[in-house]
């Protein structure tokens, strides 16, 4: 679409559920957000897990969005033909509507600027998440794919 014209390379797109969705401009605490959770991530999960910023994914045949920040296992490398189509962990700052537990991702992260909250929700069942928790500035979060190494809440936040 971008040789033919409709759309420039510096366009901010993301295909969800078959439909072309214009990302609008980040400001900077969310810029901010997703660099302190890109690195706090990869500190917890260290080799064998790739950290992935604003990178595609593919959920299936219709979505590949662009979450703020995947944790997929391998190395940049193994998503050289293709991009990633299972996670050990998703993050998006801010407020999202986008269902991951349909993929069966079992770890999902709503980073919440506002509240300066952290949602997790795990256990994907039949397309919905079964657990979800929030988690305050003050307080640590070990993900499952690594639970003996936790982040705090606080280091995520701008």
């Amino acid at each position: 679409m971008v040789d033919a014209g409709l759309f420039g390379p510096s366009d901010r797109l993301e295909l969800l559920d078959g439909e072309i969705i214009d990302r609008v401009p980040q400001q900077s605490r969310h810029a901010t957000a997703v660099t302190l959770v890109g690195d706090a991530l990869r500190a917890v999960f260290g080799p064998g897990a790739t950290v992935r910023v604003q990178l595609p994914f593919c959920l299936d045949d219709h979505s590949e969005p662009e979450p703020d920040v995947a944790v997929v296992p391998g190395n940049p490398r193994s998503y050289r033909d293709a991009h990633p189509t299972q996670a050990l962990l998703l993050c998006e700052i801010a407020d999202s509507t986008l269902a991951y537990a349909r993929a069966g991702i079992p770890e999902y992260w709503i980073l919440a600027l506002e509240t300066e909250r952290l949602e997790v929700f795990r256990r994907p069942d039949a397309g919905i998440y079964v657990e979800k928790r929030v988690r305050s500035g003050a307080e640590a979060i070990a993900p499952l794919a690594r639970p003996t190494q936790t982040v705090l809440v606080r280091d995520m936040l701008p």
